[in-house]
């Protein structure tokens, strides 16, 4: 397979400032989605490369804590110029590994270097603070160091916008990393590590392995090394990390999954709302932890929101992600094309579909965009996150109501509300038990916010002030002064 002119090939792991192969005796494909075809095999991390990554991010901790702020802004800056001018090489690359169109791929890099540049000018904005002392001979003073070597988790959704918020954030704080990126999407960070590397970090500052993911956490999170793990990924599997993590107590983010509500009064004009939530339900095929999913559209609007979002998203020209004309690529893997299959049965909805439901022809995952309306409260997929292109769409009555519908899962992540009434603004705002709320808006996530959720969908925050806050450790210093 062909990327760009040059042969797609799997990236080999990271350790201690060298590229080397895995010399575990597991392997595992990759996939490419659109055609089925395996792009290359990923050699894994054996215990002794994994033992190594543990050395060398040690190693890599106490020089980089010693880095001035500035200096560590000047690298991360010039990690962001790296991703920048790598732009188009590093899309054709996540494409091939993951299906989404070129030109989400494009965006999902602008993202990622957008996110490591806050983080970048934040590393000079680590501020501590002396506090008035009752003695005129003592002094008390906070400070704000690293919390040490971190374990990034990232999935394979958006491996790139995932793994950079979680490396930018390290780095700005003086942490050193170890880096696990999806076993799916595998060369795309790693070539992003690469602009990392070639900014200049010091060796074992950044180290990248592969695995089966299970014995690549057990293993390094058992480890005394490791401080500070930020996963994301499945509510099952975070679980799972917070019971590795408990013993050692070490410091634990989780975004884990979403099934996002959206509640859309009949005070709005209809066409333009559509626009907007089409582009945002169907961007990466809809596997995006915060996509618009459950759709509460008001009675008095709810017939044309339907009959119009149902041919919007039917017009979708659904293709291989290297053809610059595809709006939506396939699904991921073949697990996410069996998961669509079981779920699009409208009778165990207790629904009506309006368009889709189906497999599209070809060698690739690919399903077609898909509209459920009528769909019963008690389905299934109104409180499993389908993580796909389906929509589920039902009439509310009330502002009551729409509240009571949208907070009747287990999740909390994002949330969107669409309405010109300041009123029912502010009621939905305090009443979404959710981590973020767009208002007019399908944007819930940027680099200057902290975003994370609540309930099944985690603890802790990415990006923002927050988000770094949590690489680092607070110390506080009694200093008294001898006469």
């Amino acid at each position: 397979m062909q990327c760009n002119e040059q042969p797609y090939q799997a990236p080999r792991l990271f350790i201690a400032g060298a590229w080397r192969t895995g010399s575990a005796e597991t392997r595992s494909q990759v996939i490419n989605p659109a055609t089925a075809e395996v792009l290359d095999e990923l050699r894994h991390a054996s215990v002794r490369d994994l033992d190594d990554a543990l050395i060398a991010v040690e190693q890599g901790f106490g020089v980089w804590r010693g880095v001035p702020a500035a200096e560590r802004q000047r690298v991360l800056t010039k990690s962001v110029e790296n991703m920048r001018a790598r732009r188009d090489e590093i899309a054709r690359v996540l494409t091939l590994e993951q299906g989404k169109p070129l030109v989400q791929a494009r965006a999902e890099i602008d993202v990622a270097a957008g996110m490591v540049q806050w983080y970048a000018e934040q590393a000079r904005r680590v501020y501590g603070r002396i506090i008035p002392s009752p003695s005129a001979d003592t002094d008390y003073e906070v400070r704000k160091e690293p919390v040490g070597p971190c374990l990034l988790l990232s999935p394979w959704n958006v491996p790139l916008i995932l793994a950079a918020r979680k490396i930018g954030g390290a780095l700005a704080a003086g942490c050193s990393c170890i880096v696990k990126p999806p076993e799916e999407t595998p060369a795309s960070v790693a070539k992003m590590v690469e602009c990392f590397v070639d900014a200049g970090t010091p060796p074992g500052v950044i180290n990248v392995v592969f695995g089966v993911p299970q014995t690549v956490s057990e293993h390094l999170i058992a480890s005394d090394s490791i401080r500070k793990v930020s996963f994301t990924g499945s509510v099952a599997v975070g679980q799972q990390i917070a019971r590795l993590a408990a013993p050692g107590l070490k410091r634990v983010t989780l975004e884990l999954g979403g099934h996002s509500p959206v509640i859309v009064f009949d005070d709005v004009d209809v066409d333009t709302v559509v626009r907007q939530l089409v582009t945002a339900k169907f961007r990466n095929a809809g596997q995006l932890c915060h996509a618009p999913t459950r759709f509460f559209v008001q009675r008095g609007i709810y017939p044309r929101f339907v009959e119009r979002f149902a041919a919007a998203a039917a017009q979708l020209r659904v293709g291989d992600g290297l053809d610059e004309r595809t709006d939506m690529g396939p699904l991921a893997n073949v697990r996410r094309l069996r998961a669509m299959t079981e779920l699009a049965d409208a009778t165990a909805l207790d629904a009506t579909l309006v368009t889709g439901g189906t497999r599209v022809a070809g060698q690739g995952y690919f399903f077609a965009p898909t509209v459920f309306a009528d769909v019963g409260p008690d389905a299934r997929a109104m409180k499993d996150e389908p993580f796909g292109p389906v929509a589920l769409v039902r009439s509310f009555d009330t502002p009551a109501q729409a509240v009571a519908l949208a907070n009747s899962t287990r999740y909390g992540l994002g949330s969107y509300v669409f309405t010109d009434s300041a009123k029912l603004q502010r009621q939905m705002i305090n009443s979404l038990d959710v981590g973020s709320v767009a208002i007019n808006s399908t944007t819930v996530t940027v680099a200057e916010a902290p975003f994370g959720g609540v309930r099944d969908s985690g603890y802790g925050y990415e990006s923002g002030e927050e988000g770094l806050e949590s690489y680092l450790h607070t110390k506080f210093i009694h200093r008294t002064y001898l006469a």
